[in-house]
């Protein structure tokens, strides 16, 4: 069965800008290299991942929470199976523990929180004999971020991996699941 992959990222990219573009790039690699690709479901950096995964032939699986976000109609037209939760921190849980890996693209505070719980599952992972599922960022302001979080929190900055680009993303990610 095929590792699964969560990608984070804004809900604010549309067609035809760069952000909206990197993720569909990335959704492309993802399913090219055999993973079944999780995202948030929705609009934005979700549906470009979703895209380009269900073009590429992948597996998308859009975790919602129509309870949180009743403004929106479901999960985006790209989606191949719709997960709903039932509340935000019930579709964060979903998206870190059903995926091996997870990738963060750009976003903004809803992107922050799935990184930063992702990231702390990977640190408490070692009380439970676990390995880290590997976390991936894309971008220098995730850099940025990752490193000034590890040096004022003493977060383990050596769980997240930081790289300019989505190609180098999913080559992490394959390496190292076998993808």
């Amino acid at each position: 069965m095929p590792h699964t992959i969560s990608v984070f990222g804004s809900a604010q990219a549309h067609p035809g800008d760069g952000l909206y573009e990197q993720g569909m790039r990335c959704g492309e690699l993802l399913a090219a290299a055999g993973f079944v690709v999780m995202t948030g479901g929705y609009a934005g950096v979700m549906e470009a991942v979703s895209r380009g995964a269900q073009e590429r032939g992948g597996t998308v699986i859009g975790v919602t929470a129509p309870a949180v976000f009743s403004d929106r109609p479901g999960a985006n037209a790209f989606v191949t199976h719709e997960r709903p939760a039932p509340h935000l921190l019930d579709r964060i849980h979903d998206m870190t523990h059903l995926s091996a890996a997870a990738i963060t693209l750009p976003g903004s505070l809803g992107t922050l929180t799935e990184l930063v719980a992702a990231w702390n599952l990977a640190f408490v992972s070692r009380f439970s004999d676990g390995t880290p599922k590997p976390l991936v960022t894309v971008g220098r302001a995730w850099m940025a971020l990752v490193d000034h979080l590890a040096a004022t929190l003493g977060a383990d900055r050596n769980l997240v991996t930081t790289v300019d680009t989505v190609e180098e993303a999913v080559a992490d990610i394959s390496q190292r699941l076998g993808g």
